[in-house]
């Protein structure tokens, strides 16, 4: 049950936090996917549903994240 609660608290975390690597929508839609990707497919792994569906939906989440987000509305440290 924990597993299944914090799975997707961590990674919507992750894909918030990483997604807007980046300044072009373009270059942060790629890098949120393949962040989310990575991160799901751990994920997916850890709670059953599968690598493959996993890296699905986080790659799927990332790039939309990285895609609708700007620069600005993320401080990365600057």
């Amino acid at each position: 049950m924990n597993r299944a609660i914090l799975a997707p608290i961590a990674l919507s975390a992750v894909l918030l936090a990483l997604a807007g690597c980046g300044y072009s929508p373009g270059q942060r839609a790629l890098s949120g996917g393949a962040i989310g990707a990575g991160a799901g497919a751990i994920v997916g792994a850890a709670t059953g549903i599968g690598p493959g569906t996993g890296a699905l939906i986080g790659g799927g989440a990332g790039a939309l994240t990285g895609a609708t987000t700007t620069h600005h509305q993320l401080n990365l440290g600057n």
